[in-house]
């Protein structure tokens, strides 16, 4: 019987065939924790669990990157707390401030492959899925778990297929496509459900990790896109994964990219998604270009071939925040990064930045955000009565030059 991606990533876990509604127990290749929730999965899995040590220390991997570096006194002593506990328990994947997010270091490091099975302590742990892998993200209990025995149980997730076709015009991105389907399911269109992204191999590893994120967006369980394409050519696919016709999907989306426009998410839902000629014209306070979904070198290279040899609109403020220091580095060793400065723009240490609104670029009363992140509520990044509106770096850039809300054509 044919098997959607995740039921065949879940079969290989629990050693036998299993389809979607199955309850499992499975084993994990790697457990991710972050710095804002590792202090109560320690806690839990020493004091709940009584467990010592975690299970294997070379398959948990420790993140310092959701307030790095350090905002006050109180982050810094929890995260010195954290490095103490690393050095302890053996653990020798720990990418620590300035390293970057989590999704995007992993990827890079090669600790995240096709096939595998991973589970995270952020929402956003769908992020793996743009190789190949099963990556899903958990609460405080179900990682400690998982960290102390190396297994987690789950529904077998029914798949939700968004298929594309064509390619992109001009201005147009991986972004975009990720805020139509979103557009199309809505937040709640594939609630526990695995989204399953075709006909994008031309794309990147990290546009992929584009759609994988967005995943969550619309209520996945995880997000994968077929490890097939030049992207991927040299990733280790293990020959018992791909698309296998028949498979079952309990919905599928087309998405033409031929026809598709810039799309705009408008405060304060992620799926309140508009073309952008019907948006109307939306003054700025601040671009700002990061997050795993759109803060890696590409982003970086894309917003900078708009706003090489011009300058930020006046009164404009623009924050760059790399996903990664690899992706800075290569962003300072071709000039990219040199373009983006002398553009006007202020660049932040490799991390979450402001995503979540904790530190480096929150948002004041009234000010209007355009954000290449991946969510928008009421208070994501500071205020509850800041605006935050979601796009591509492309039009990120554009935006930046014009001061409002701005299609990448008009400035390219």
């Amino acid at each position: 019987m044919a098997q959607t991606l995740s039921e065949q990533i879940l079969s290989h876990a629990a050693g036998y065939a299993v389809n979607a509604g199955d309850v499992v127990t499975v084993g994990v290749d790697l457990v991710m924790m972050h710095d804002s929730l590792s202090p109560s999965i320690i806690k839990v899995l020493h004091e709940e669990l009584a467990a010592d040590r975690v299970w294997d220390a070379e398959r948990v991997a420790v993140v310092i990157d959701h307030v790095a570096p350090a905002s006050n006194i109180q982050t810094a002593e929890k995260q010195s707390d954290l490095r103490r506990w690393v050095r302890t328990q053996g653990i020798t994947n720990l990418f620590d401030v300035g390293r970057g997010i989590s999704h995007q270091v992993l990827v890079e490091e090669g600790l995240a492959r096709p096939g595998m099975v991973i589970v995270g302590s952020d929402s956003h742990s769908t992020a793996y899925g743009c190789v190949g892998a099963f990556g899903t993200g958990m609460g405080t209990t179900d990682i400690a778990l998982a960290a102390a025995t190396g297994r987690t149980w789950m529904r077998v997730p029914e798949t939700v297929l968004v298929r594309a076709t064509g390619a992109f015009r001009p201005g147009v991105s991986a972004k975009d496509l990720g805020l139509r389907a979103a557009r199309i399911l809505r937040a709640d269109g594939a609630t526990y459900a695995a989204v399953e992204w075709h006909g994008v191999d031309f794309l990147s590893i990290g546009d992929r990790m584009t759609l994988a994120t967005l995943s969550i967006e619309v209520g996945g369980k995880a997000g994968l896109i077929p490890p097939t394409g030049k992207a991927a050519a040299d990733l280790p696919v293990p020959g018992w994964l791909g698309v296998q016709a028949g498979a079952g999907y309990a919905r599928s989306v087309d998405i033409d990219l031929e026809r598709l426009e810039p799309q705009i998410s408008a405060p304060h839902y992620v799926d309140n998604v508009t073309d952008l000629s019907e948006l109307g014209r939306v003054a700025v306070d601040v671009v700002y270009l990061g997050t795993c979904t759109n803060g890696r070198y590409e982003d970086m290279a894309a917003a900078a071939q708009i706003l090489k040899g011009r300058r930020l609109a006046p009164g404009m403020r623009m924050m760059v925040v790399p996903a990664s220091s690899e992706g800075l580095r290569q962003a300072s060793d071709d000039g990219t990064l040199s373009t983006l400065l002398a553009a006007g723009a202020t660049v932040g240490t490799p991390g979450c930045g402001a995503c979540i609104g904790r530190h480096m670029g929150v948002l004041a009363p009234d000010e209007v955000c355009l954000f290449t992140g991946n969510r928008n509520f009421r208070g994501r990044m500071g205020s509850p009565q800041a605006n935050i509106y979601l796009a591509s770096p492309e039009v990120a850039a554009a935006t930046a030059l014009t001061g409002y809300i701005t299609h990448p054509q008009e400035v390219m």
